[in-house]
């Protein structure tokens, strides 16, 4: 099962990211853009995600993605890491989110993170 070291060692191995502590809970940030946190005691992660992305995601696989309530409005989804398959998942899911919070020079220098869907 993947755990919060987990997502901490992957986020961390990202181009020009940092912990912070905000909300009382980790945040990972891309060239100071947030593209994950660790809340609900560390037994989930919140992402970056397109809000048609998200809502397919959370029908698809209600065990796995859900959203908070205080996040409806935002294009953030929650993921429960007990859920995932194996650490190519929550790799595959953290990289998607540093694509969309990073800025254009990340994107160009590292092509091998390759590019945002739809970009």
């Amino acid at each position: 099962m993947q755990d919060a070291e987990d997502v901490r060692r992957i986020c961390l191995s990202f181009p020009d990211t940092v912990e912070k502590i905000a909300w009382s809970m980790p945040t990972f940030r891309v060239a100071g853009k947030m593209f994950a946190t660790l809340p609900e005691e560390e037994t989930s992660i919140a992402v970056r995600c397109p809000k048609t992305e998200r809502d397919e995601l959370v029908l698809a696989e209600p065990g796995k993605f859900w959203i908070a309530d205080h996040e409806a409005g935002f294009a953030w989804v929650r993921v429960r890491l007990a859920a995932l398959e194996d650490a190519a998942e929550l790799s595959d899911i953290l990289a998607d989110s540093w694509r969309q919070a990073a800025p254009t020079r990340l994107l160009e220098s590292y092509p091998e993170l390759g590019l945002p869907a739809g970009g």
